[in-house]
């Protein structure tokens, strides 16, 4: 999915692949061997082509499904592991002032998983463990059925406390949202 995601993308805004390598700081033929489906992206490599493109995760990772019901399998889903964080996107739920991207966030506890911030609004469910939550200097410590939101424009870090945590990870943004890499703004709505 990422593959011909990744392509439509690039050819709807007109770029290159090597200035989406440049954009990115991902390597060209890293991006030829993604755009091929040969590639095994982590969670950081989705982040920088989302933050390098201006598009949410899931215009990457999302198949689009019919109507009706519609089951997710675990087993039938890509994983994208980072550092200490492996997320299985389940679902992107469109609205219409407002689109929301499900996951399954599975944090290890073999160090943090940090974020330069992305579009959108986050909102984590601790399901099992315990769960630091790093957002600008301020930090919280959730437990199973906490919840934390922040703006996700901004730096911040998942870490495991005791052991591993499984949460529930809500991304929430407006639909045209894209995030502003001039660093005046967070966000900027496409016109």
């Amino acid at each position: 999915m990422l593959a011909a995601n990744l392509r439509r993308a690039r050819v709807e805004l007109g770029l290159s692949l090597s200035e989406v390598s440049r954009r990115s700081s991902i390597g060209k033929s890293t991006l030829s061997q993604l755009e091929a489906g040969t590639g095994n992206p982590t969670i950081e490599t989705v982040f920088s082509l989302s933050r390098a493109l201006e598009l949410p995760i899931s215009e990457l990772l999302d198949a689009r499904g019919g109507s009706g019901m519609t089951v997710v399998r675990a087993a039938d889903l890509d994983v994208l592991s980072g550092e200490a964080v492996d997320l299985r996107m389940l679902r992107r739920i469109e609205l219409d002032d407002a689109i929301v991207e499900v996951y399954d966030q599975q944090v290890r506890d073999e160090g943090s998983q940090r974020s330069l911030g992305h579009v959108g609004t986050e909102h984590t469910i601790v399901q099992a463990g315990r769960l630091r939550v790093e957002v600008q200097g301020s930090a919280a410590d959730l437990g199973p059925g906490d919840c934390v939101a922040f703006d996700a424009t901004q730096p911040h870090s998942y870490t495991a406390l005791d052991g591993p945590v499984r949460s529930v990870l809500l991304l929430q943004y407006r639909p045209g949202n894209r995030l502003d890499l001039s660093g005046r703004h967070g966000l900027v709505a496409e016109q």
